[in-house]
């Protein structure tokens, strides 16, 4: 059976755009399906534009190597097409004699993950660089930088456009069967109008929906849907000069790395994120974040104020 196309991609957030430009410099006849009116509206467009080195995650783990790889990898892609980053560094700051035992652990997943860049900072240190923040000994990640995330997105949409890939937003994914080696595929429009399309691939890469996606996709198997968790972060935005030139991060907590200091490439400082586990995508902001922020950074930000 023929196909319309070689690989339909189901959303256009950051990894649906990358996915799409890599099949069609291979010379795919690719289609992204995106639901919302552009690309990255959805979870894509609401991070903290970090670009990490790799510190944290479990030795030997696919997010440890490919945190690395990738920090060098993205670096590499927005210095060739034009896209702004720049290395701030990132300060760990601990704040109390448990905190620097946790450092110290820190800095040896770090090294058994490949950061070798890492360099330990004295209290005098992080003052002469810092002046406003409050520690007894920091980790320094000089290769931690920030990225303008839509110029990124922008880059890998355009560079796949280049290379033929289609894109139809406005456009749901409705379900998919498989016949005789080929996807027949059902999509909506916003008015309602429906088509049908045929591929010889299908990629999800519907971000918090793609749950949903894989139910919808006729004798995928149940098994294979991993569980679905969801943890929203809330950011609060800091008024005025920023008093940081480094991204500040706190010694992490239990399932998250706590309420940090970053900066977007205006110079703008934001606190967060928190973590709110919940069982609905929403955006909603809880009451009372500005004083719990406020808290949270007090320990390493004396000076920070209401």
């Amino acid at each position: 059976m023929n196909a319309d196309f070689d690989a339909v991609v189901v959303g256009a957030g950051v990894i649906g755009l990358a996915v799409a430009r890599q099949l069609a410099l291979s010379g795919q006849i690719v289609l992204v399906l995106e639901v919302a009116a552009r690309a990255g509206a959805e979870t894509s467009s609401r991070n903290s534009e970090v670009i990490h080195a790799g510190i944290h995650y479990a030795t030997g783990s696919l997010k440890a190597r490919l945190c690395v790889q990738g920090r060098k990898s993205l670096y590499d892609f927005c210095a060739a097409h034009g896209v702004e980053t720049r290395r701030l560094g990132k300060l760990i700051v601990a704040t109390s004699p448990e905190e620097e035992g946790k450092l110290r652990s820190i800095a040896s997943v770090a090294r058994d993950n490949g950061v070798d860049d890492l360099a330990w900072m004295s209290q005098a240190d992080v003052a002469r660089i810092e002046p406003e923040v409050r520690c007894a000994r920091a980790l320094f990640s000089p290769s931690t930088g920030i990225v303008d995330a839509a110029g990124f997105m922008l880059a890998l949409q355009g560079e796949a456009e280049a290379h033929g890939a289609m894109f139809a937003f406005n456009t749901a994914f409705q379900q998919a069967r498989k016949l005789d080696g080929v996807f027949i595929v059902n999509a909506s429009g916003r008015s309602g109008e429906t088509s049908e399309l045929t591929s010889r691939a299908l990629v999800n890469c519907a971000g918090h929906g793609a749950h949903d996606v894989a139910a919808k996709i006729k004798g995928y198997p149940l098994e294979k849907r991993p569980p679905r968790y969801l943890a929203k972060g809330s950011y609060c935005g800091v008024s005025g000069i920023s008093p940081f030139k480094h991204l500040i991060y706190p010694v992490p907590v239990p399932g998250a790395l706590g309420i940090h200091a970053t900066l977007d490439l205006a110079g703008a400082v934001r606190l967060g994120p928190d973590i709110q586990w919940t069982d609905a995508v929403e955006y909603s902001m809880s009451p009372g974040l500005p004083e719990k922020f406020k808290t949270a950074v007090e320990a390493y930000w004396p000076g920070v104020r209401d």
